[in-house]
């Protein structure tokens, strides 16, 4: 195992690679099978992987624990931690923790809120916010000490992930908190799912004007439909999604057999725009327990082979 303070994906976005990043949830369960499984869907097609934790609300095996099974495999995992469930004490653990199992990649987010999922009678804890996790982590990087101080043995030098809507209103206060995000220690971002393109243009224009895409890595979503029913659910029931009423009448206008493959095609025709885009850094494909599209959209996008970290720098496999 390659042991370096730099993760691959951090490698890769410095050396101006367009990266291709993928999801992968952990099961309800602790079959390690599932992992592996969704694991090899995405050997070779994903730079790095984000493992989900605990999405939903619902319970799942541990990031941490499905993060160690991607790595055995040899998959650069991002770890996902959440603020809903932990406070301080257990994210400065397990932060350290992850880092010394070689995680290299962390992600932060507050999480789904617990009383619309599966036990809403569960206690939350949000001790502190996503852009207070940021801060921790970027201060244990730099500064080498936990948050009450103390000076850390080998602090853990994570590259530092959030989460960004483009979608939301108003637009301007999707720049400020972008920048928020940022400037408490965000490395890269990744996007809700695009549909909206030219929400999105806006978004990222205001972005590089500010100068935030050269401070952070900019990752576009991107999420294929597999159904227009799923199109209009998701229009209408899921936070944060901005799905037009032209996309949803394309997935209304094709045969009931033939929506997967047209949603394909979208998300195709969306990346294709995304690589045009000034201050994108790569896609992160959000496949939705459907892992094994991720490899037929990285090839149709002709976005293969993945290069691999040399020595001496970025090589092509």
């Amino acid at each position: 195992m390659n042991v370096t303070n730099q993760s691959k994906l951090q490698q890769l976005l410095k050396k101006g690679v367009f990266a291709v990043t993928a999801e992968c949830g952990p099961p309800r369960g602790a079959n390690a099978g599932v992992i592996r499984k969704k694991g090899e869907m995405l050997r070779g097609y994903a730079d790095a992987v984000n493992v989900t934790d605990n999405q939903t609300a619902i319970v799942r095996m541990s990031s941490t624990a499905a993060c160690v099974h991607l790595l055995q495999m040899g998959l650069e995992p991002v770890m996902q931690m959440v603020t809903r469930d932990r406070n301080r004490i257990a994210l400065q653990s397990d932060i350290m923790g992850a880092y010394s199992l070689v995680f290299r990649n962390s992600f932060v987010i507050p999480g789904d809120h617990q009383t619309f999922c599966s036990q809403p009678d569960a206690m939350n804890v949000f001790d502190i916010d996503s852009m207070n996790l940021l801060h921790m982590v970027k201060t244990i990087r730099e500064e080498g000490k936990d948050m009450s101080g103390f000076d850390l043995d080998a602090p853990p030098s994570m590259f530092i992930g959030a989460a960004a809507n483009p979608f939301a209103d108003p637009l301007d206060y999707r720049i400020i908190r972008l920048a928020k995000k940022i400037d408490a220690g965000a490395d890269f971002i990744q996007t809700q799912c695009v549909y909206n393109l030219q929400r999105f243009k806006d978004w990222i224009t205001m972005a590089s004007e500010d100068g935030l895409t050269e401070k952070a890595c900019i990752l576009a979503g991107v999420t294929p439909l597999k159904s227009a029913r799923m199109a209009e659910y998701m229009a209408h029931n899921v936070a944060g999604i901005d799905i037009p009423d032209s996309v949803i009448r394309r997935m209304k206008g094709v045969p009931g057999e033939k929506a997967a493959r047209e949603g394909l095609n979208i998300c195709l025709e969306t990346i294709a725009e995304l690589r045009q885009m000034h201050g994108i850094h790569g896609i992160h494909i959000m496949a939705i327990e459907n892992e094994e599209k991720v490899g037929e959209i990285v090839e149709a996008a002709r976005l293969m082979p993945r290069p691999e970290i040399a020595e001496t720098g970025v090589s092509h496999a």
